[in-house]
């Protein structure tokens, strides 16, 4: 069974491998980038606002700023996933009840 502070612990290790990983990730561009240096289109991309751009936010210094977009996007994607899953479950249970 999983109790509280087990729970806390499991959040904590996912807490700090989501920080120190993102730390540790490759600066070389992304696939999309690549392909339009190597193309030759990168000039004709345009400038747009991103919280998330070049997967920092835009606070404090590089690290810091990198290892708090991995806890952002870890967080984001937490917070979808459980909202999905109960929307789901919801449509199941609703759909049992009718039966």
């Amino acid at each position: 069974m999983l109790t509280n502070k087990v729970f806390l612990w499991i959040v904590g290790v996912i807490l700090l491998l989501a920080f120190f990983n993102s730390v540790l990730a490759s600066s070389h561009s992304d696939g999309l980038e690549r392909v339009a240096e190597d193309l030759g289109f990168i000039d004709y991309a345009k400038d747009s606002f991103s919280i998330f751009s070049d997967y920092q936010l835009p606070i404090g210094d590089g690290l810091v700023a990198t290892g708090l977009a991995g806890l952002l996007g870890v967080g984001l994607t937490y917070m979808t996933l459980t909202l999905l899953a109960k929307g789901i479950i919801n449509k199941k249970v609703v759909k049992q009840d009718e039966n």
